[in-house]
């Protein structure tokens, strides 16, 4: 197949693909959209809060989502800012979920899957790490809280300023025409939402599967030595400045971060320059909140947007520059990844137990 055609491919299917993350997350949101604000409400527990905003944010699978409704709520005047940072650290670990998700569209190709799974998940062991040292060190001094307080005094009475992404209105218009035509169709609310997940999961699955075969025949080795140079330059700061650049463009870190896994998969980028590029998603996520509460000129729900934004940009500024402490969550992942490919159940049972079975467990206790 000539060079032209399969790039051409290739961009069809990453769009296809984009078509399908975007759908899960819609079917999601429609299953789960009224349980996630009754969840985010009523909660002062910090460990109770920190779960409930993991489990908010797997229900609809994007951070973005889950923390402007936080910081809707807030603007209520519902939740409190103390109570609400916990839930905008959970976020930030539960909307990892997508991109290891993905990550399983690998699972019969072991080689293929150990790079994938390994990509995500260190998105996973980051955050989580991030939250250890961040959530007890501002539970202790409220430095977080502090900051984004006093920043957001500086700033109340902007105007609000509101941003539509081009490519999240493409993405976002099959999965409309699809979500009409099953409505269409007599479906109930449960019924949709069920629906839309399983095809949006067909068709990731699928795209995936094409992707990753055609991205090891496009990309030759020399091209995957420059796009890997490119992305190392300056010591990841390219890369965070590319994850950060490509996530506010389509507005979604999960997008973001699973366009990085058939990536990894095919051997075309390796995870110590995917690593940076999840970083600066975790930071180009916050704009969407963040443009939500200056849209809302209210005081406590800017600070709420901008403690995600400090929080992320600190968690970096903590564990990325010295290079000890930033393969820590490189290796876990490896390891992780490692153990994965030999017991692939064990793949399934880390998603379904991190994300699902320890938030709940940890909500029934503190809540």
């Amino acid at each position: 197949m000539h060079w032209g055609v399969r790039s051409l491919l290739v961009l069809t299917l990453i769009y296809v693909f984009l078509v399908g993350v975007s759908l899960l997350e819609s079917g999601v949101k429609v299953m789960g959209a009224d349980t996630q604000q009754r969840l985010f409400e009523g909660v002062s527990n910090p460990v109770a809060g920190l779960f409930v905003g993991i489990l908010g944010t797997v229900l609809v699978q994007s951070s973005s989502a889950s923390t402007s409704v936080i910081v809707g709520i807030v603007a209520s005047g519902a939740l409190g800012v103390d109570d609400a940072v916990p839930m905008i650290m959970g976020a930030n670990i539960g909307t990892t979920v997508t991109n290891t998700l993905v990550s399983l569209g690998s699972i019969r190709q072991s080689e293929e899957f150990k790079r994938a799974f390994a990509a995500a998940t260190v998105h996973d062991f980051f955050n989580v790490i991030a939250v250890a040292i961040l959530l007890p060190a501002e539970l202790v001094t409220g430095w977080l809280s502090g900051t984004a307080e006093w920043i957001s005094e500086q700033l109340v009475g902007s105007a609000g300023v509101e941003f539509d992404s081009p490519i999240k209105k493409w993405v976002k218009e099959p999965v409309g025409w699809i979500k009409d035509i099953v409505a269409d169709l007599g479906a109930e609310t449960n019924v949709l939402g069920t629906t839309m997940v399983l095809i949006g999961l067909v068709i990731v699955l699928l795209a995936l599967t094409f992707i990753t075969k055609n991205m090891r025949k496009l990309v030759a080795d020399r091209i995957e030595r420059s796009l890997n140079a490119m992305l190392g330059k300056g010591g990841g700061t390219v890369a965070i400045l590319l994850g950060i650049v490509i996530t506010v463009a389509v507005q979604s870190s999960s997008i973001t971060t699973s366009i990085m896994v058939p990536l990894a998969a095919a051997g075309v980028v390796t995870i110590h320059n995917i690593f940076p590029v999840t970083l600066g998603a975790n930071v180009g996520t916050t704009i969407t909140a963040l443009l939500a509460a200056l849209a809302a000129a209210n005081s406590n729900s800017l600070t709420v947007g901008l403690v995600h934004t400090l929080f992320n940009v600190s968690a970096i500024v903590i564990l990325y520059p010295i290079a000890k402490i930033r393969e820590i969550p490189i290796r876990l992942a490896q390891g992780l990844a490692e153990i994965a490919v030999s017991r692939q159940a064990l793949a399934v049972a880390y998603v379904v137990t991190v994300f699902i079975v320890i938030p709940l467990v940890g909500v029934a206790i503190f809540r």
